[in-house]
């Protein structure tokens, strides 16, 4: 079944008003004889076709339908506008390149994949965490980058201490707000097997071994204790040896994962300052 039509003055409100209350619906205003039309036509009918029914497309030809191009406000074409519940949404006019325009349509266009996630993410919420992960893994199957699964995911396998997969799951997205904190948490990750304890034990054994030191602030720093994993990282830092990259890039994640608002991150940042110079 073809969901793409030609629809013309009399039919507008039957197949385009009254339909967006059912799937969102585009129309394309277009003529003959213009060749900008003929290049975005086609894309937007096979975008059409491959979304399956996500959304509905009408091609108005504006000769024959001169008197609706103008209610519609359309002064140049291609012109492309788009219905959802019986309301214009959003237009634009011009070919624009197939990228755009599938960014376009992503803003009103229900994606499966989104509605997937939605019931994965209601599952986490009811404490069943193993359904949702294997849900999200569907989903990334489909789309390796799909935002929404791969932060969700890497929550989840981050809670459970593999620091390694959720890099892995967070790699092909690009910079976000939560993508980065995230990395920046499994960054910080699991310094090993040895508990806070032990690694206290062997610094009061060995005050010197920076090395140590780093691992035992990124333990402190995994059990939430914030202040006293900066405190031994910004100790690092000043005595300005092998390892002070190592703790200055720990420093900027925790401060990532806190947030730029954070009073310890406002506070720390001017200590790390002070440190550095």
């Amino acid at each position: 079944m073809s969901h793409v039509r030609d629809v013309d003055t009399a039919e507008f409100n039957q197949y385009v008003i009254e339909r967006s209350y059912e799937v969102p619906v585009v129309v394309d205003f277009w003529a003959e004889w213009c060749q900008p039309c003929r290049t975005l036509g086609p894309t937007l009918e096979r975008l059409t076709e491959e979304a399956d029914g996500a959304f509905e497309l009408a091609k108005v030809d504006v000769d024959q339908n001169q008197a609706l191009a103008g209610q519609m406000g359309v002064q140049g074409i291609p012109t492309v506008v788009a219905f959802k519940d019986g309301q214009l949404v959003d237009r634009f006019t011009g070919a624009l390149p197939e990228p755009q325009v599938e960014k376009w349509l992503a803003g009103f266009v229900p994606n499966p994949l989104d509605e997937f996630v939605a019931v994965a993410n209601g599952l986490v919420n009811q404490g069943r965490e193993e359904e949702a992960a294997a849900m999200y893994r569907k989903v990334l199957e489909a789309d390796g980058q799909h935002a929404g699964a791969a932060v969700a995911l890497a929550s989840l396998i981050l809670g459970d201490g593999d620091t390694q997969a959720a890099l892995e799951i967070l790699e092909p997205l690009p910079a976000s707000v939560e993508v980065d904190r995230l990395r920046a948490a499994a960054r910080l990750g699991n310094p090993g097997e040895m508990s806070v304890e032990d690694l206290e034990a062997k610094v009061a054994g060995d005050p010197e071994n920076e090395s140590v030191k780093v691992d035992l602030a990124k333990a402190r720093i995994a059990g939430h204790q914030y202040e006293q994993g900066l405190d031994l990282l910004l100790e690092v830092i000043t005595r300005k040896g092998d390892l002070m990259d190592d703790a200055r890039t720990a420093v900027l994640d925790v401060f990532e994962v806190l947030g730029a608002d954070s009073p310890l991150t406002i506070e720390y940042r001017r200590r790390l300052a002070n440190a550095l110079f």
